[in-house]
């Protein structure tokens, strides 16, 4: 074999059109779908055969075409429409951040997550997370965050699936031509790649850094696969998600070290920063590690320098979902941390771990982003309410409703998922501007403007593009398998648009019950195969190669779809990435969606269908809970909890059966004169209506905003203000609370509380008091309450109030009398007790200590 060297020619771009390598270049294009006219026109065969990619397309495009179509007054006239939109968007001014946090425009914020899901030409995403953060990013854009993000280059991505002839999945993994994707390498000022080096046991780990411009921001992503590495490292960011536990932790040391490590070189001082899941959460240590080693600060003053900078959001509905590594791995990677931290190995540990029994000899990455981070929240609010109870035991003694963890329900970036064809639909009844003002609710009622007709042919032409889409991978894979001729010729007429078609598409975990609608195959028959109602389902799916039961559920489905009473019926499509997802979620009619509750922390593909017309069926999990209202599609079962999951099951698929024979069958079947059916479109505007404007990232980016960045940033300035003198006021006075805390207690006077085991008349005010002993804390620094509210048939109280409790005086010793007032409006069996809590103007959020004092049993017998 001989050697040789690479020379990569790429057309050169007449002047008049030089603009388009810009635009390749930047991932705006694949929101404003119109854009790509401006490379499709000058060569619509080869645009198809580079997949739809810019960057690839004007490598391979013939100067001689280029050249006409700088000639051709009509293709000029497209492409200063387009590139004039696009330096308006590049170059605005008036930016929703702009307008409302202006004296926050040099505030930063970086944002970290393991994936992104921006396009299909970057596949460099597994599922939902990453589609979420890819999202994330394009709506930071539109309203002008002053915000960057950091991941790690896959080379190889995520797998592509192949399914063989006999229905087992095939992880392929490709590895990407780097230099035909919308991908840069990141300069410094002489012009010299940016690597940067992290410290690895006996060893340096190089990265190199790229850059992804999406819209006004840019994504900076990490690469070990450079000759300044050895041949394990070169490895390290090669696939998504990809080997053992040694791997998933060197991922992770790169993304999270090497991610604030890549900041530093090019200059960038965030003032926030958001860990999207436990993958990053090891740059808290790097930015204590800085702040200790370059400010003099004390470990614990840089904790609470951190935790004022900190939000976490965590995505996981389950303990077991958070990343563990053994302790031997963190001895092994972080011993010398630790040292440089100013801690021991005992402190060390105690950051990601808890008293629970799966959390005791791991090292927890989630555990490690809560204790960090100052604000933490879940992905929908049943997920908020999940993550406080399956995270309790990281705040022992605070009740489960108090734990610090709130909800930002997930969206979606609007014109991302929108169909071209609804896009311009929308803009015809909803206003020319209409895409500025995406979080509107009152704006989108006038989808209601839109003729039933009008949106019913749009949705039947997608339908149809779907179906051709389908049946060329469908066609494509069984080529590829050496199945018979005529198996192939079938394809051409296997799809009915005109049937009922129901869509499932999501990873294949077994929580989410790909095979639910299977539980009676006799009465699924008799649905499908009503000649006079026809019904199909569309499965789509990846399963994690190292997950074989999600692996085995593919496999099960693919046999059904070939059994008699369900061939023809029963579609599987392999290789579900964004462009299957996009035809798919304005294609089909009904999105099923049957996870077992409440393991669904959000779901976002409900809200890309809702978007597009598409009618939501869906268990009463994740984001659903708060989009369904009864009239925008329909539930399965209802939100009791079954501690058995045989149960659970059988009720869901009994619910499933009778809504799809009673409701959405004959609905969809209804028709008026025209052939419309007019009352599943009024639900299909019902389903656009509510759910467009509230479950967009458009509102989700504002809310984070709202409730957790700005509050980052004015908090990063108070405590680092005066050479952080906050910081080290708080980091002292928790200390000193921390060490009295034990002296603290309640004393119950019975005396004083004398409606206690008595009746009274309801909405009657009722003054309760209580003493407590501080021992040597301010009581300034101490908040007394009364917790009350209706006792439950578990004896327990249940939704509780809180009432402050006033101080009235200091009786002997340091015992302090205080003094509430309640108010029970209502008849009932209530109970009350009293509690006391640190208390400083300071704290982030007044639980974050995890201390608590209760009144003891024994104490009620006091006096």
């Amino acid at each position: 074999m001989y050697a040789y060297e690479k020379i990569t020619v790429v057309p050169k771009l007449p002047e008049r059109i030089n603009k388009l390598n810009e635009l390749a270049y930047n991932l705006w294009w694949s929101w404003n779908t119109h854009a790509v006219s401006v490379f499709e026109s000058i060569d619509q065969e080869l645009w198809i055969e580079c997949e739809e990619n810019p960057v690839r397309f004007l490598q391979q495009v013939s100067s001689k075409k280029l050249e006409a179509a700088a000639d051709n007054h009509e293709y000029l006239l497209i492409y200063d429409n387009i590139i004039n939109q696009f330096n308006t968007y590049m170059n605005a001014d008036d930016t929703w951040f702009i307008r409302n946090f202006p004296d926050k425009k040099d505030n930063i914020i970086a944002y970290f997550s393991a994936e992104y899901g921006l396009h299909e030409t970057l596949p460099m995403y597994s599922g939902g997370l990453g589609i979420l953060s890819g999202d994330h990013c394009k709506s930071a854009s539109d309203l002008g965050l002053p915000f960057v993000a950091v991941g790690l280059l896959y080379k190889q991505g995520y797998f592509r699936q192949q399914l063989n002839q006999e229905g087992w999945q095939e992880a392929k993994f490709i590895k990407q031509n780097i230099s035909e994707l919308p991908i840069q390498a990141t300069k410094d000022q002489n012009g010299n790649d940016v690597i940067i080096s992290t410290d690895f046991p006996g060893r340096t780990v190089h990265a190199k850094v790229w850059e992804i411009h999406v819209g006004r921001i840019k994504i900076y992503m990490m690469d070990t696969d450079i000759p300044e590495n050895n041949f394990d490292d070169r490895h390290i960011t090669s696939i998504l998600y990809g080997g053992e536990q040694e791997m998933r932790i060197s991922q992770e040391i790169i993304l999270g070290i090497g991610g604030i490590k890549t900041l530093d070189a090019l200059g960038i001082k965030p003032s926030v920063y958001h860990l999207n899941e436990g993958h990053s959460a090891f740059c808290t240590l790097e930015i204590m590690r800085k702040l200790i080693q370059y400010e003099g600060l004390s470990f614990h003053n840089a904790r609470e320098v951190v935790a004022a900078s900190t939000v976490f959001t965590t995505h996981t509905p389950v303990p077991a979902g958070s990343d563990r590594f053994p302790l031997y791995l963190m001895d092994k990677y972080f011993s010398n941390v630790w040292t440089s931290l100013g801690i021991n190995r005992h402190q060390f540990m105690e950051m990601g771990s808890s008293t629970h029994p799966d959390s005791r000899d791991v090292f927890n990455m989630t555990i490690l982003a809560l204790k960090t981070a100052g604000q933490r929240n879940g992905v929908s609010k049943l997920h908020g309410m999940v993550s406080r109870n399956i995270f309790n035991h990281v705040w022992e003694r605070i009740p489960e409703e108090e734990v610090p963890i709130g909800s930002i329900t997930n969206g979606i970036h609007t014109a991302t998922w929108l169909n071209p064809s609804l896009k311009d639909l929308y803009g015809k009844y909803l206003g020319q501007n209409w895409e500025e003002n995406i979080h509107d609710t009152k704006m989108w009622r006038n989808i209601d403007n839109i003729p039933d007709e009008a949106l019913w042919d749009a949705h039947m032409a997608n339908k149809q593009k779907m179906i051709d889409f389908i049946r060329d991978r469908v066609k494509t894979q069984k080529i590829r398998n050496g199945e018979a001729p005529e198996e192939i010729e079938s394809i051409d007429k296997m799809l009915d648009p005109n049937a009922l078609t129901i869509g499932f598409a999501r990873r294949f975990a077994t929580y989410k019950r790909a095979t639910l609608i299977f539980r009676n195959l006799s009465r699924l028959q008799r649905i499908l195969n009503n000649p006079a109602m026809p019904v199909q389902i569309i499965f789509a799916g990846k399963a994690h190669p190292a997950d074989y039961p999600g692996q085995e559920l593919i496999k099960h489905i693919h046999d059904l779809a070939h059994q008699e009473g369900f061939k023809g019926k029963v579609f599987l499509v392999e290789n579900y990435d964004m462009k299957l997802a996009r035809h798919l979620l304005s294609g089909v009619d009904v999105w099923l969606n049957n996870p077992r509750r409440p393991l669904e922390a959000s779901g976002t593909s409900g809200q890309k269908a809702a978007l597009n017309g598409i009618i939501n069926f869906s268990v009463l999990d994740g984001w659903w809970v708060e989009g369904y209202n009864g009239h925008n599609g329909w539930a399965i079962g209802d939100e009791t909890y079954y501690s058995n999951t045989e149960q659970q099951d059988n009720v869901d698929a009994q619910s499933l059966y009778a809504t799809l024979e009673e409701q959405i069958v004959p609905l969809y079947y209804e028709r008026n004169e025209k052939g419309i059916p007019v009352n599943w479109v009024r639900t299909m505007k019902a389903s656009i209506k509510t759910c467009a404007p509230v479950f967009s990232t458009a509102r989700m980016v504002q809310d984070y905003v709202k409730d957790y960045y700005v509050t980052a940033m004015r908090r990063k300035d108070e405590i680092t203000k005066n050479h952080y003198a906050l910081a080290q006021e708080l980091s002292q006075w928790k200390s000193h609370v921390s060490n009295e805390w034990s002296q603290v207690r309640i004393i119950p006077d019975r005396k004083l509380n004398y409606y206690s085991d008595q009746k009274i008349f309801a909405g009657r005010p009722v003054e309760l008091s209580t003493i407590v002993y501080l021992g040597n804390i301010n009581p300034n620094n101490a908040r007394v309450e009364v917790y009350y509210g209706k006792i439950g048939q578990d004896g327990m109280i249940e939704q509780p109030e809180i009432a402050a409790m006033e101080l009235q005086g200091q009786g002997e010793g340091n015992n302090y009398h205080y003094k509430g007032t309640i108010h029970l409006d209502t008849g009932g069996e209530y109970g009350y007790t009293f509690r006391v809590l640190p208390y400083h103007s300071g704290l982030i959020n007044e639980y974050d200590l995890g201390l608590i004092k209760w009144v003891e049993t024994s104490e009620y017998n006091i006096q």
